[in-house]
């Protein structure tokens, strides 16, 4: 809090832990995460109602992650109909739709796309993605992890947990090909700058 003015995420699992961390909190914190089982959203959206918080919501219930796109957006409607009924406004939730690593299922990033896309029509909330998770155990992953960060982008998420420095390029083109940067301005400008960097 004293080193930068950006919300910070408070992650943990412990419902202790996080009042704890929120009492002393300054602004508005990000609580990662809620998830659809019923002891966490009745435990974490209390917390997320009295601190004025903003809050990640995981697509995941007491049967695991679905391997189903459109059971993972209802338990999003599940999470964003309780936190609405306590009075969180839609704008201070974040639907996290989970990635799984295409290694071991190669429909892994579609499954997870499909419900972003759907996510985005039903429910219009800010998404976030760990974006990283789709190339877990395979080769050069940072090529696997700029292709399905542009999709996703592409689909609907607004907010990716990614490492900037890794994937600012991928994002800035994906903005310019989905037509959100004006004659590519933001693109021209951020190579401009890779291009000082280099020559100093």
């Amino acid at each position: 809090m004293d080193v930068i003015d950006v919300p910070l995420s408070l992650d943990s699992d412990n419902p202790k832990a996080l009042e704890a961390a929120l009492k002393i909190y300054h602004g508005k914190p990000i609580i990662n995460s809620v998830t659809g089982q019923e002891r966490s959203l009745n435990e974490v959206l209390s917390l997320v109602k009295e601190h004025g918080a903003a809050v990640i919501a995981l697509t995941i219930d007491d049967e695991g992650i679905p391997m189903d796109p459109d059971r993972r957006v209802a338990i999003a409607h599940k999470i964003v109909d309780r936190a609405e009924a306590l009075g969180i406004p839609r704008e201070d939730i974040i639907v996290d739709c989970l990635v799984l690593t295409a290694a071991t299922d190669s429909g892994a990033g579609l499954v997870t796309l499909e419900a972003i896309g759907k996510v985005k029509a039903e429910l219009g909330v800010n998404q976030t993605l760990g974006a990283s998770n789709i190339s877990y155990g395979l080769p050069d992953r940072d090529v696997l992890n700029s292709a399905f960060l542009g999709l996703a982008i592409g689909a609907g998420v607004t907010c990716p947990t990614v490492d900037v420095a890794k994937v600012r390029q991928a994002v800035l083109a994906t903005d310019l090909l989905l037509g959100r940067d004006s004659y590519a301005q933001n693109y021209i400008k951020a190579y401009r700058q890779s291009q000082r960097l280099r020559k100093s």
